[in-house]
């Protein structure tokens, strides 16, 4: 619980610091479109890291096997809400030439997912081939 709750901490001064930046700025329409997928990609970013809980580890190790929550539905909620963050970041910032940072980024996270998925299917076999196919990435 303890690494969730520094996580949670960092979380939470990353939007503050962000909220005060941008209450400085005027509100532009890519402003809006940006943090309406910005906001909630965050706060999505932020319960998924909750769920996980101790199974969180920057190594693929397998510990848990987490399936409820955002889990249920999503096998990687956290890349996909991060993707998302970022993509409102950089639609808010009104920079769409940074998207480029995604053809770095997805093809980053899908070999760590894969790998992920390797030592899952390892650790719990036909447990996780079921959880996999009701979801999503």
């Amino acid at each position: 619980m303890k690494l969730n709750l520094a996580t949670l901490a960092i979380l939470l001064v990353f939007a503050v610091l962000f909220i005060l930046q941008a209450s400085r700025m005027p509100w532009t329409p890519a402003h809006i479109i940006g943090m309406s997928i910005a906001v909630p990609a965050f706060l999505l970013l932020i319960i998924a890291r909750l769920q996980l809980g101790s199974a969180f580890s920057v190594q693929a190790k397998a510990s848990t096997l987490v399936t409820r929550g955002l889990y249920a539905r999503i096998r990687n909620p956290i890349y996909v809400f991060g993707a998302l963050f970022i993509a409102g970041i950089i639609i808010w910032a009104n920079k769409p030439w940074l998207l480029l940072i995604f053809v770095i980024l997805i093809p980053l996270q899908i070999k760590r997912s894969r790998k992920e998925a390797k030592v899952l299917e390892e650790k719990f076999g036909p447990a996780y081939l079921a959880y996999k196919q009701k979801t999503w990435f």
